[in-house]
């Protein structure tokens, strides 16, 4: 039994030894440039080392596209870290720019670069860029950041990089003057006057029609001996309505409307359900 619990103490510790000396990396790398003019076979191509960067830099005109096709390996094993990036840094600014490569889970990892995956400024830096890949993900095994080649950027001189916007910085700001509209205006008054007449022009055809019917005005007195107050304050409040809506379109605006309607409104409706009570009184009674 002691010797079984010795070694299980070793091999833990060689496991634990094998797993912090494990490291992430890369093999099969390859890169290419390719233009739109370069047939097949054309442009430049190389295999990058993960030990050492290229000896010469890479051109990378206007029209080209830079190809880069790796695998990553996590100890001899590949697999899919979790960050990938192709990084770009310009050694006189100290600014840099990491684009993501697209990874599988086998670690199959590829990036297209062209000039307009890159910001202005690196497009205009005086000098090559130094491009750097990063692999990283949890756990013990080392991150891998190494230079890999150093790029040569030589943009088109007849169509320069355009330059960004300046940022917009919050200061204070001109006044503003606001102009505003006049107040809308009723419409011509002859189009009104027309329509007004249309209207009480139909009030004698409704009444004619009311007698044909056989309206009964008889009744008029009954109603209003028996329920004088529903009576009066619903007829007095749809002339006040109309009132409402006269006032409305000669002076009054919406907020000085809509108080008022809604008051008359409820006389109304609270008179006027007494006054139907009444009428429907008289219909049961067999009164016509």
């Amino acid at each position: 039994m002691k010797v079984t619990s010795g070694a299980l103490a070793l091999l833990s510790c060689f496991t634990s030894v094998v797993l912090a000396a494990s490291s992430w990396s890369f093999d099969d790398a390859t890169l290419s440039v390719q233009g739109k003019a370069a047939g097949v076979g054309g442009g430049v191509k190389e295999k990058l080392s993960p030990n050492s960067p290229l000896s010469k830099a890479i051109t990378l005109s206007a029209a080209d596209t830079l190809k880069i096709s790796l695998t990553t390996k996590e100890g001899k094993t590949g697999a899919r870290p979790h960050q990938a990036f192709l990084t770009f840094n310009d050694a006189d600014t100290g600014l840099q720019e990491s684009l993501v490569l697209s990874v599988k889970e086998n670690g199959k990892a590829k990036i297209d670069v062209s000039q307009k995956d890159l910001p202005y400024q690196l497009l205009t830096s005086s000098k090559p860029l130094k491009a750097s890949i990063v692999l990283a993900s949890f756990g013990s095994s080392t991150p891998y950041e190494q230079h890999a080649f150093t790029l040569d950027v030589q943009t088109d001189a007849s169509a320069p990089p355009a330059a960004p916007s300046t940022a917009e910085r919050y200061t204070s700001k001109p006044e503003i003057h606001h102009i505003f509209r006049d107040d809308p205006k009723s419409g011509p008054k002859i189009i009104s006057l027309v329509f007004t007449l249309a209207i009480l022009g139909t009030l004698p055809l409704l009444l004619g029609a009311w007698l044909f019917l056989g309206g009964n005005a008889n009744h008029v007195s009954k109603a209003f001996g028996a329920k004088p107050l529903a009576h009066g304050l619903f007829f007095g409040s749809i002339v006040a309505m109309e009132g409402v809506f006269f006032m409305y379109y000669v002076s009054w605006n919406l907020f000085q409307l809509l108080p008022v309607a809604a008051i008359v409104g409820m006389v109304a409706f609270v008179s006027g359900s007494r006054a139907l009570t009444e009428v429907q009184g008289r219909r049961l009674a067999g009164e016509r």
